[in-house]
């Protein structure tokens, strides 16, 4: 071992005070993305995580991994289990789900899901022992995000954790993004369409057939307001008679 090189880190250790944290292992097909190190800031708090496993060892190993890891641990036992946990409220937003399962499997959990249509899905990695490509790809077309063969291996699967915890977080960003927009949108007025007014007194007509001055319905239906004054041609045509008329110099 060479003495001025200096000593290969360990994917496990918490990470140092001050230094920027891996997102996605460099050993990850995904690459490395970093968070810089922020004054008087952390790294993002690590996301709770379903464990759907029948096979008690399995499970607890997971739990104990994911515990280290600074995880937040929901265990389910089986496939119903874990269903009634991805359908409440507020669900892990990671799930590591077991293929073979009673009650339900894997890949039907993953579809039901999936099905829920919300805004920031829990993202869903198979667990499985097989490695054939069609059921690979039979497991990702059921709803799932990723998957990991069994037995895991803990950089690996410490490395997918990152990518689903990246995802979530894009996801969130643009659920929120999208809530500020839709709320902006509901509190614009814009006035459309054709606008009956009077030739003469030039007031608007409304939807009930109430006649109203101009500014006042537009006031009504937009966010403008008004502020009045005289125009030269109305000063000239309108005021300086009506001065004159009254002995008053304009």
């Amino acid at each position: 071992m060479c003495t001025h090189c200096p000593p290969e880190a360990d994917p496990d250790a918490a990470p140092r005070p001050g230094a920027a944290r891996d997102f996605v292992s460099s050993r990850s097909i995904s690459g490395v993305m970093r968070f810089p190190a922020r004054r008087g800031s952390g790294p993002p708090p690590a996301l709770s995580v379903l464990v759907a496993d029948d096979d008690v060892v399995s499970a607890r190993v997971l739990e104990a991994t994911l515990k280290q890891w600074g995880h937040d641990v929901v265990v389910a036992r089986d496939g119903l289990a874990a269903w009634d946990v991805l359908q409440s409220d507020d669900p892990p937003k990671l799930a590591l789900i077991d293929w073979m399962m009673p009650g339900l499997e894997g890949p039907e959990v993953c579809r039901r899901a999936r099905a829920l249509g919300r805004a920031v899905p829990s993202y869903l990695i198979l667990l499985t022992a097989k490695v054939e490509s069609d059921d690979v790809v039979a497991g990702l077309d059921s709803g799932a995000d990723d998957y990991v063969t069994k037995p895991f291996d803990r950089q690996e699967l410490r490395s997918r954790l990152r990518v689903g915890e990246r995802v979530v977080g894009l996801q969130q960003a643009m659920a929120d993004r999208v809530n500020e927009l839709e709320i902006a949108l509901s509190q614009v007025k814009q006035l459309s369409g054709l606008l009956p007014i009077c030739s003469y007194c030039k007031k608007v007509r409304d939807d009930k057939n109430y006649w109203q001055r101009v500014e006042t319905y537009i006031a009504a239906h937009t966010h403008a307001r008004f502020s009045h004054g005289i125009c030269p041609d109305c000063w000239k045509d309108v005021i300086e008679p009506d001065l004159a008329q009254h002995g008053i110099e304009g």
